[in-house]
């Protein structure tokens, strides 16, 4: 390996791909975040933790553009949102919703359409359809791919939603409540699925209420009340499961006068 390889190796887990500075943002006249600071290196898994509107999935809507803000900086994989152009880097799996949006779709159909990002003129090539069969493998929902979304379970749906995605072998991988209202064995595909993302070097962002079976595969939490940052660190310990009383938290970014965070209390 040469030297300038060495180098590249060296910075490839300390480059930023997504940079907020000091980012606020409303929705209507409501501020919702208050000038965050958020940092997301390459091949990072990053959960975003908080109570109900504390501000999270705020946050990544901002990050993705679905949010105007009104302060501060965001830049994804080093060039400022505003002048960002190559989306198919980065996937993006909302609150569970209707995957199909309400219109008659099959499962391949929902997933192809995270594949068009990276077709020409949105001809499918034969690399495109292997990408969407190997997406649905990888969330188990190969034997369903001639099925319409509307027969699929919520947990069904949930993994449509991120075969659509993966579909795109995006760089960046952006995901709000992934876990929500999903039963337990598809918990269990959904987490497997991830492990395998971030052991291929997927860089990922999560929204999450309590970590469960994602918890070995987080890096760092970062933790918001009222739209502030009050932690970004380790996880904080048994989360979701109620840690011991007394562990308070205070990040050092936070406003004067804010209230420590009962790590185990995020709900």
């Amino acid at each position: 390996m040469t030297d300038t390889e060495d180098a590249m190796g060296a910075s490839a887990g300390t480059e930023a791909v997504i940079s907020v500075r000091g980012v606020s943002a409303e929705l209507g006249s409501r501020p919702v975040l208050r000038g965050i600071d958020l940092t997301v290196r390459r091949a990072e898994v990053v959960a975003l933790l908080g109570a109900n509107g504390s501000g999270k999935s705020t946050a990544v809507r901002s990050v993705i553009g679905q949010v105007p803000v009104s302060a501060g900086r965001i830049e994804l994989f080093g060039t400022e949102r505003s002048r960002f152009r190559d989306w198919a880097r980065i996937g993006y799996v909302p609150q569970r919703t209707t995957a199909s949006g309400g219109v008659p779709a099959t499962v391949t159909e929902v997933v192809s359409a995270g594949r068009l990002s990276r077709t020409r003129f949105g001809v499918f090539r034969k690399a495109d359809r292997a990408a969407v069969r190997r997406a649905l493998e990888l969330v188990g929902m190969a034997d369903r791919a001639g099925d319409p979304v509307d027969a699929l379970s919520g947990g069904q749906h949930q993994r449509v939603l991120i075969a659509r995605a993966l579909a795109a072998a995006p760089e960046l991988l952006i995901m709000d409540e992934p876990m929500a209202g999903v039963d337990l064995a598809s918990q269990e595909v959904l987490a497997g699925t991830l492990r395998e993302q971030v052991a291929a070097g997927t860089t990922v962002l999560l929204v999450l209420h309590e970590l469960g079976p994602l918890e070995p595969l987080i890096d760092r939490a970062v933790v918001l009340r009222d739209g502030c940052v009050l932690h970004d660190g380790p996880p904080p310990k048994a989360l979701g499961q109620h840690a011991l009383p007394g562990h308070d938290h205070v990040h050092p970014h936070a406003p004067g006068g804010a209230s420590p965070i009962r790590t185990g209390l995020l709900s």
